[in-house]
Order: C-alpha cells, then sequence, then structure tokens
C-alpha cells in the first residue's frame, strides 16, 4: 500500500502548488486568491479535462467590420469574441457559448460590471439540476470557486438585465465547447483583460440562433502579425 499512498500524496502536493500559483496570477486584485492556498479545497478548475486549444488562445486580429470601435461582437458559432479597435483591427477572445436549447441573439449593452462577482442561480437552474440530483445554492459569494469567475459584465436590452452575462469561469477547459445555459464564458485571465477595456454603455452584438441581431458586417482576416510582433 505504500507506493499507491506515495502516489496520492505526490497528487495533493501537486494541486496545493497549482492553486498557489494561480492565485498568485490574481494576487493584486482579487480579495479571495487566497483561499486556493487551503489543503482542503480542491478547485474545479484543476480537473484534468483537456486544455484550451491553441486557436481560442487572445489574439490581434485583423477584423473587416462597419461596427464602431468599442463595439463588442459575440460570434457563437466559432467561439469567438472579438472587441472592435478600428482600422481593421480587434482582439479576439475564445469563449464559451450555450448548449443546445440555450443559445439566442440579438444586440445588448454592458449594463453592469462586478469584480470577482456572487453567483445567484436562476430557480429554474434549480430545479433542472436538482432534478439531475445536483442541488445549487440559492447564492455563492464570488471567489475562484464561483462559476462566474474572476468578473462579469452584466448584459442589459431597453435597461432591463437579460440575465445573461459575459463572465469569467473556473472550467477554463469549457472554452470552445457549448455547455453554458445562455451566458457567454471567457477564461479568467481573458475576461480580466476585457473588463478592463470596456465601460458601461458598451455595445454587444451577439450573433446567434434567431438572428435577432440584424444585419452586422464582419471578416476575421486572421492574426495581425505586426501588431503581435511590434505592439500597437
Amino acid at each position: 500500500m505504500k507506493p499507491a499512498l506515495s502516489v496520492v500524496a505526490a497528487g495533493v502536493v501537486t494541486a496545493c502548488l497549482l492553486a498557489a500559483s494561480n492565485a498568485a496570477a490574481f494576487s493584486a486584485s482579487a480579495p479571495y486568491a487566497a483561499s486556493a492556498t487551503r489543503s482542503d479545497v480542491i478547485r474545479v478548475a484543476m480537473e484534468p479535462r483537456g486544455q484550451v486549444k491553441p486557436q481560442f488562445q487572445r489574439r490581434l486580429v485583423r477584423l473587416a467590420t462597419n461596427e464602431q470601435p468599442g463595439t463588442i461582437i459575440i460570434d457563437t458559432n466559432n467561439k469567438y469574441l472579438y472587441l472592435v479597435e478600428g482600422d481593421n483591427r480587434a482582439r479576439r477572445y475564445g469563449i464559451g457559448v450555450g448548449r443546445d436549447g440555450f443559445g439566442w441573439s440579438g444586440v445588448v449593452k454592458v449594463g453592469r460590471k462586478a469584480e470577482w462577482p456572487g453567483w445567484t442561480p436562476p430557480p429554474e437552474m434549480r430545479v433542472r439540476e436538482a432534478k439531475k440530483g445536483h442541488k445549487l445554492p440559492a447564492f455563492q459569494e464570488g471567489g475562484e470557486d464561483n462559476p462566474l469567475g474572476a468578473r462579469a459584465m452584466y448584459l442589459y436590452r431597453n435597461g432591463n438585465d437579460t440575465a445573461f452575462r459575459i463572465h469569467g469561469t473556473n472550467q477554463p477547459w469549457s472554452i470552445g465547447l457549448n455547455m453554458s445555459s445562455g451566458c457567454i464564458r471567457m477564461m479568467n485571465k481573458d475576461v480580466t483583460d476585457l473588463y478592463d477595456r470596456v465601460p458601461i454603455g458598451t455595445k454587444v452584438i451577439v450573433v446567434g440562433p434567431g438572428n435577432k441581431q440584424g444585419e452586422v458586417s464582419y471578416q476575421d482576416r486572421g492574426v495581425d502579425v505586426l501588431r503581435t510582433i511590434f505592439g500597437g
């Protein structure tokens, strides 16, 4: 039994070191990061479910569009979120989107922003998950084990909360997949980058099922090599 115990012990040590490393990355802005060093906490994000594919890493790209700089375009089919910067320039982020039956489209705005947001599962979600044997809390404080991740941008239409968000995730392996309940999820490092670049009132165009976003023109022409190398 001793060799087996040694393997388990090594795994626990590795998990603790990874948690401490991830917590340090957010220590400047995350009051909850210190909890990741607790030996009795196993973060969902550490589950070995594969890595984020290279095409979903953040990139500077050449984007042809008639949308104004500062606009967010979300392509749910290809799992990309674009922040338009003008002059055929954009920042492209990989995202996770709604699973079958939870996709949507439309034009909304960022109505509110929050760092390390708390999570209130919708009543219908609690009922749905309860039927699967998963008991969800009525409310969960923000932190590294929170499904909304490091940042959240709440999407509003006509001044009303749509209940959809652009948010981080403690399941980075889900980027590029259809598995949310309609919200747009990003890696924590990416949602933090986007959060710092967009103000409340930012126009968000979600291109998805139903085509309720109306006419929107955009063409991804690939990585902007010069900007990637020299910046700007």
